[in-house]
Formats: C-alpha cells, structure tokens, sequence
C-alpha cells in the first residue's frame, strides 16, 4: 500500500512539473500596455498615440444629466455613471415622514435634449407594524413629476447656457 501511495505522489510531481514551460516564475498581464481595447480582439483597431484631446465624450445629454443630479440633490446618491446614462439614489426618508421611504433610478436615454430621452423609476417602501421595510405602491403621477423637474431644469440650464 505505502508502494502505491508513493508511486502516485511521485506521478503528481511529474505531473506537476511538466506544467512548468521554463525558469523563474511566470506574471500575467491582465492589460495590454495602453488599455483594454475591444477591437483588438476582433482583429481590428490598432494601437493609438493617446493625446490629452482624445478624452471621451460623456454619452448622455448634459443638460440632462446635470439637471438630474441638481433636481435629485437632496437625496443621497448611491451611484451615478455619465457614459451609461444611469444615477442611482440610495433610500431617502423624510424626516416628516419616517414610517416611509423612497428610491429613484434614472437613465438618460439619448444624446439630445428631449423629453422621451429620460426615463424614471420611483421605488417606495413603508414600514409595517413589526418595523420591517416592506415595498409599497407610489403614485404614478410621482415618476411624471420627477422627470418634469429634470426637464425643467434642463431647459434652464440649457437658456442659460445660450444667454452666456
């Protein structure tokens, strides 16, 4: 038996060893020098001299994404991604109010100034007789309230910008 066992331990060093392709340690590079580029994968798109002008553009109205973030300003914010369009809130409760809470999601989408280029979700959780959270309805008017403020205030930003 003590024959057998020595005999696999052996075959598993072997084994083990032949993974090894040469001296000293092997390091994986998790990037190409210059950052990770899709194209690249698919057979395309070359290296680039980066120049400090090649910066991307955010891929949402800014007007929009402004206003979003100054009209949803007195909650706190969880996330917010200006290339993908999206701002989360974290939950906010009114301090006149504290047996119910509320949650926004926003997704800016389109590049233009438009009313169809936004979309808002309200999300509103009570508590019940134990204290527990518990998910209740909001009033559909909530969601049409919070995107007529961001286009209002988008539009101010907007005039303000063209006034100078």
């Amino acid at each position: 038996m003590r024959g057998v066992a020595a005999g696999a331990m052996a075959l598993s060093v072997a084994a083990l060893g032949a993974c090894s392709s040469g001296p000293g340690p092997r390091t994986f590079q998790t990037q190409e020098p210059g950052g990770f580029n899709p194209l690249h994968l698919l057979g395309g798109g070359g290296a680039k001299a980066s120049t400090p002008g090649d910066q991307p553009a955010i891929g949402v109205n800014g007007y929009l994404w402004r206003a979003t973030l100054d009209t949803l300003s007195f909650m706190p914010l969880s996330s917010a991604d200006p290339y993908g369009g999206t701002v989360i809130t974290d939950w906010y409760t009114n301090p006149e109010k504290p047996d119910e809470r509320f949650k926004c999601t926003v997704y800016i989408l389109d590049s233009r100034l438009r009313a169809d280029g936004l979309k808002v979700a309200v999300f509103k959780q009570s508590k019940d007789a134990g204290g527990a959270w518990a998910d209740t309805a909001t009033a559909g008017q909530t969601e049409t309230d919070i995107e007529n403020a961001i286009l209002t205030r988008a539009r101010q930003l907007r005039l303000s910008n063209i006034r100078g």
